[in-house]
C-alpha cells in the first residue's frame, strides 16, 4: 500500500507537543479533523489502550503508536516530527522525535501489521531519518515521508 493513500498532508505536522500524552492528543485531534465520523476522544482512548500494553517507542527516536477503531473502513496515518524530543518510554530509553501513528479498522489486523512493518522498515533507513529530522515544516515533512 502506498503511504500517500493513508497519510494526508493535513495529518503531517512539525510540532512541539511536550509530552507523550500531548502528542497522542495531537495525533487524535489531527485525525478527527480530517475524518469527521471520528471523535478525538475515541482515537485517543484507542491509542492509550495500546500504550498500556507496552510502549510503541521502537528506539532510535521513533514511535509507532497505533490503534483499532470500530467505525472506520480504511487505515488512517498521522506523522509527527517533534521539534523537541519527548519521553515516550521507548525500548532504548531514549526520547522520541518522530511518530508514525496508524489507526485501522478493527477487523483488518493483517493489513495493520503489514503497514506497521513497512513503516518500521522505512524508518530504519538512516538517510530517510536524517532528511526527516532536517525538515522545517509540515509540507516538507510530508514530501520526505511519502517519497
Amino acid at each position: 500500500m502506498e503511504l500517500s493513500t493513508i497519510l494526508q498532508p493535513e495529518c503531517t505536522s512539525c510540532a512541539t507537543p511536550g509530552s507523550k500524552k500531548k502528542v497522542l492528543e495531537l495525533i487524535s485531534d489531527l485525525a478527527a479533523a480530517q475524518y469527521p465520523p471520528l471523535s478525538s476522544q475515541e482515537i485517543f482512548e484507542s491509542l492509550i489502550a495500546r500504550e498500556k500494553m507496552g510502549s510503541t517507542g521502537i528506539g532510535c527516536g521513533i514511535a509507532i503508536p497505533h490503534g483499532r477503531l470500530m467505525n472506520i473502513d480504511q487505515p488512517i496515518a498521522i506523522f509527527i516530527k517533534c521539534e523537541e524530543p519527548i519521553s515516550f518510554d521507548a525500548i532504548d530509553k531514549q526520547p522520541v522525535d518522530l511518530l508514525f501513528a496508524l489507526l485501522v479498522p478493527a477487523e483488518q489486523c493483517q493489513q495493520h501489521l503489514s503497514t506497521l512493518s513497512s513503516m518500521a522498515e522505512k524508518l530504519s533507513d538512516k538517510k530517510i531519518l536524517k532528511q526527516l529530522r532536517k525538515t522545517t515544516d509540515s509540507k516538507e515533512l510530508y514530501q520526505v515521508i511519502t517519497t
